[in-house]
């Protein structure tokens, strides 16, 4: 029995097949978004998925103004920040966070779904998040790939 043919083969820096892609966000529900993209970013769609090395894809949200939240959460999702100072907490509903950037909104959803690692912050940089159509990246040639098909 030839037991090399059992070996695990495991990704690394040279052996990663990275690639760009479009993400639409239009009538895409907040959540559901975030954790297909924060998938496409970490690589788990990828057949040769390695959980410590970065074999993600690059992403691009495009439309991040056209996303959706169900039920109250317009109103009643809080985001809290503390300033470092005694009695400096801050909070902001996900409507008051919209209306100054509804990129910051993508982009957190997508953070909280990565690695809280040195790993997850190198991840983190493969997400590009616009408003509008338009985006820097058409030099890269990105592939539209569709969330629907996704599982």
């Amino acid at each position: 029995m030839n037991t090399l043919s059992y070996k695990t083969v495991s990704a690394n820096k040279a052996t990663v097949n990275k690639e760009w892609l479009i993400v639409d966000a239009e009538g895409e529900v907040l959540g559901r978004l975030a954790s297909r993209v924060a998938k496409l970013i970490r690589g788990k769609y990828k057949p040769n998925f390695t959980p410590h090395v970065d074999c993600g894809d690059n992403v691009v949200v495009i439309n991040a103004e056209k996303i959706k939240l169900t039920g109250k959460k317009w109103t009643d999702k809080i985001y809290m920040r503390h300033t470092g100072y005694p009695g400096g907490q801050r909070t902001l509903t996900a409507i008051q966070m919209f209306d100054k950037d509804p990129i910051r909104l993508v982009e957190k959803a997508v953070k909280g779904m990565l690695p809280k690692n040195k790993l997850g912050s190198a991840i983190y940089k493969n997400l590009y998040v616009y408003v509008g159509n338009e985006h820097k990246q058409e030099a890269q040639n990105p592939k539209i790939i569709n969330l629907k098909d996704l599982k």
